[in-house]
């Protein structure tokens, strides 16, 4: 509380006084959330958790993408950053409902694509590969051990990523979980995506199959999804590649849960969080297709 407090009277004399106590926001399970007015402006103060650059955040990179997809519209505008926290504008609605967002993905595959192909350079990578082995020193170097699912999904990745290479990266956001994809309440037709602290030059497929996979798309939602992010049909070899990227995605999330066990604060099951990824991960490993799947994907 008292870095808060600290944080918040810093904030007040560049952005108006501080109106009322901070309230904690719920659904963050990184950082420390908290809606506050400053001035004449409602914000969302995002104070960042302990140990996060060991995840593969880069707060620069977070600063730059978060302005420029404001400028494109599909972010809430950023108010002030700097390495003890973020403050962007508080935008009244919520995170649009599953159903919902699998009924019609048109907006936020519109809004991704807006940002892959914005010509944006960040100034970090984010390659899942690359991700996995960092992780697991940061696990040996605090004397974990590794457990055997995620070698499994290691071997898995490594083997997807010489079938899909990051060849052509481009700007992706990286985290897209429910919470991060909101509706506000003056444009409900429109997808805002928030939290871009894993922003990095990435595979745009890995974007698609985190948002397919934590929202739990079927394959009419899929198609769905791909057809409104290419604006074309899908092809086989494009559905294969958002099948694959989804296991892809299961092993970040399911390894971010093993090292944030040993880094974070929090007060939040990181365990749990990590075995329902592995499970999910190598029960859509077990499907019979996926030797189809790494044939017929198109890079």
């Amino acid at each position: 509380m008292a870095d808060l407090i600290r944080i918040v009277d810093r904030l007040s004399a560049r952005l108006g006084t501080a109106g009322g106590e901070p309230v904690p926001l719920d659904g963050g399970i990184t950082n420390r959330n908290y809606r506050m007015r400053f001035g004449e402006r409602d914000c969302v103060l995002r104070l960042p958790g302990r140990d996060t650059e060991l995840l593969g955040i880069d707060r620069a990179a977070e600063r730059v993408a978060t302005e420029r997809a404001a400028a494109l519209g599909i972010a809430p505008p950023l108010i002030a950053a700097d390495e003890e926290c973020m403050v962007t504008e508080w935008l009244p609605g919520a995170p649009i409902d599953g159903a919902r967002l699998r009924a019609d993905p048109s907006s936020a595959a519109r809004a991704l694509r807006a940002f892959h192909h914005s010509g944006l350079q960040l100034p970090v990578r984010f390659w899942i590969p690359d991700l996995l082995d960092d992780y697991a020193r940061i696990i040996h170097t605090r004397g974990g051990e590794l457990p055997e699912p995620y070698r499994r999904a290691q071997h898995l990745v490594a083997q997807i990523a010489e079938v899909l290479p990051l060849t052509h990266p481009a700007p992706c956001h990286n985290d897209l979980l429910p919470g991060n994809i909101l509706a506000a309440d003056a444009d409900p037709g429109h997808a805002l995506l928030v939290d871009w602290e894993y922003a990095g030059m990435g595979h745009v497929y890995f974007d698609l199959a985190n948002l397919a996979v934590n929202n739990e798309f079927d394959e009419a939602a899929r198609d769905r999804l791909l057809t409104a992010y290419f604006d074309a049909p899908p092809t086989p070899g494009r559905r294969a590649a958002l099948r694959l990227m989804m296991l892809v995605s299961d092993a970040r999330e399911a390894a971010w849960g093993v090292v944030q066990g040993s880094i974070s604060e929090l007060d939040f099951d990181f365990a749990a969080y990590a075995h329902q990824h592995f499970t999910r991960l190598e029960r859509n490993a077990s499907d019979p297709r996926l030797q189809e799947w790494m044939r017929a994907a198109t890079p």
